[in-house]
C-alpha cells in the first residue's frame, strides 16, 4: 500500500494534466491553489495515457482487497476510547479520519464511475479530484507519524520465515503500545500466510477480471468490472464505444463539410476531397478515463497538413468542434505538439474500412497519448490558433 497508493494517486493527477487544464477543459476547472503545474502533455510514447490511466484504474481496483484487509486489521484502533490522549494523538486520529475517509470515497466513486454512467448527485470529476487531495493530506500526515513504526515492524521478522508457519504453529502478536493486539486473543483461525494468500488471491482475481479491457483479445470478455468498455459493432470496427451517435443526437448527411479557420484562409472540405488528400496510417491506442483501452490502425489526413492548408503551418493550438450538440466533450483544444505530431490524424478510416457512425463518421481526431474523450468524433470544424 505504501508503494501502490501513491502510484495510483500520481497517475490520477497526471491524467488530470493530460486533459489540458491550461485550456480550461479539465474537470474541475477552477481549483484555486490546488491546481497542478501546467505543461504540454507529451505525445510520445504514444501509449503514455494508456499506461497512466490503465495503472490508475487497474491498480486502484486491484488494491481493493488489500485496502479492505488493512481496514479489517485496524478496526479496533478506529474505535479506541478515549479518542484522544494528547495533541499528537489528536493529529494522528484526524489524519486517520482523512486517510480512511478519503480512500473509501475515492474507491467507491472510482468503481461506480467505471460501472455506471454518471450516477452521482454531484460532479464525479470534482468529487474525485478534491477527494484525492483529502487522501493525500491524510496519507502524508499518517505516514510521517507511523514511518518509524512501519520500518520497525517490517524489520522485526522475515517474510519468508513467516510464510512457512502453519496455522497450528501461529502464535498471537505480543502486546504493543499502539493497542492493536487483543489482550486475550482467541486461537488462530487462519495462519498469517493464509491471510496473505487470501488477500493476494483476491487481488489476483480482481486483476484477472479487469485487465482484459487493456490486454484485449478473448480476455476482453472476461473483464466483468469494466462493462462500460465492452465492444460494439462488427468486423473491423468492433471495438469500444462509450457514446453512440444516437446518444449524442448526431446525424450526418451528404451536406457535411469540414471547416478550417484561423489561418490565412478559411477552407471548406467535403469528404471526397479529404479522401483524395495524402493519407497516413498509424497504429495508435484509444484510451478512456474508465480504464479501457484498445489499439487500432487509423488512416486519414495529418493534422499538420490541414494546418498548412489553412495557412498556419505552426499553430500554437487547435480548437476542434463536433457536430454533436449535447454532452461535455463535443469540443477539445489540442496543444501545438499534438497538432504537429506526425501521427496526429483527422481519421477517416479504421482497420482499412471507413469509420462507422458510432466511431465518428465521417471524421474524428486521433492523436498519440491523447485522452479518448478529446479524440473528438463527428468533427465539424478545426480552428487553428496562434497561441
Amino acid at each position: 500500500m505504501l508503494v501502490c497508493l501513491p502510484l495510483v494517486t500520481v497517475t490520477g493527477l497526471l491524467d488530470f494534466i493530460a486533459y489540458g487544464p491550461q485550456f480550461g477543459q479539465a474537470f474541475p476547472g477552477d481549483v484555486g491553489w490546488l491546481h497542478l503545474p501546467f505543461f504540454d502533455w507529451p505525445t510520445r510514447p504514444a501509449w503514455l495515457f494508456r499506461l497512466t490511466q490503465g495503472l490508475h484504474v487497474g491498480l486502484g481496483i486491484v488494491l481493493v482487497p488489500v485496502i479492505l484487509a488493512k481496514l479489517w486489521s485496524v478496526v479496533p484502533k478506529l474505535f479506541a476510547w478515549p479518542p484522544a490522549r494528547s495533541l499528537a494523538n489528536i493529529l494522528e486520529r484526524l489524519s486517520l479520519l482523512l486517510l480512511v475517509g478519503g480512500i473509501l470515497f475515492e474507491v467507491a466513486t472510482g468503481v461506480l464511475n467505471i460501472q455506471y454512467d454518471y450516477v452521482f448527485g454531484f460532479s464525479f470529476y470534482e468529487g474525485h479530484y478534491y477527494g484525492a487531495w483529502v487522501f493525500i493530506g491524510g496519507f502524508v500526515v499518517h505516514v510521517s507519524f507511523k514511518f518509524r513504526t512501519m520500518v520497525k515492524a517490517l524489520r522485526s521478522r522475515s517474510l519468508w520465515a513467516e510464510l512457512k508457519i502453519a496455522k497450528a504453529d501461529t502464535k498471537p502478536e505480543p502486546l504493543d503500545e499502539e493497542g492493536l493486539v487483543a489482550v486475550n486473543p482467541r486461537p488462530a483461525t487462519i495462519s498469517r500466510r493464509g491471510a496473505l494468500g487470501l488477500v493476494a488471491g483476491g487481488a489476483l482475481f480482481v486483476a484477472a477480471i479487469t485487465a482484459g479491457q487493456t490486454v484485449g483479445g478473448i480476455s476482453r470478455w472476461g473483464a466483468f468490472l469494466l462493462p462500460r468498455g465492452r465492444s460494439y459493432g462488427n468486423g473491423p470496427t468492433s471495438f469500444q464505444i462509450n457514446r453512440t451517435a444516437v446518444a449524442a443526437g448526431v446525424k450526418v448527411d451528404n451536406t457535411w463539410r469540414l471547416s478550417l479557420t484561423g489561418g490565412e484562409r478559411d477552407v471548406q472540405l467535403d469528404l471526397a476531397t479529404l479522401r483524395s488528400m495524402s493519407q497516413h496510417t498509424a497504429d495508435l491506442p484509444l484510451a478512456c478515463v474508465e480504464g479501457w483501452s484498445t489499439v487500432q490502425s487509423w488512416s486519414g489526413v495529418r493534422l499538420r497538413d490541414l494546418a498548412r492548408l489553412a495557412g498556419m503551418p505552426a499553430p500554437g493550438s487547435a480548437h476542434v468542434r463536433s457536430v454533436e450538440k449535447n454532452g461535455l466533450f463535443g469540443q477539445a483544444t489540442l496543444q501545438s505538439n499534438q497538432v504537429l505530431d506526425p501521427d496526429a490524424l483527422l481519421a477517416l478510416r479504421v482497420n482499412g474500412v471507413p469509420l462507422s457512425l458510432d466511431h465518428g463518421f465521417p471524421a474524428r481526431i486521433i492523436v498519440p497519448a491523447l485522452p479518448g474523450v478529446h479524440c473528438t468524433k463527428w468533427v465539424a470544424s478545426i480552428d487553428f490558433r496562434r497561441s
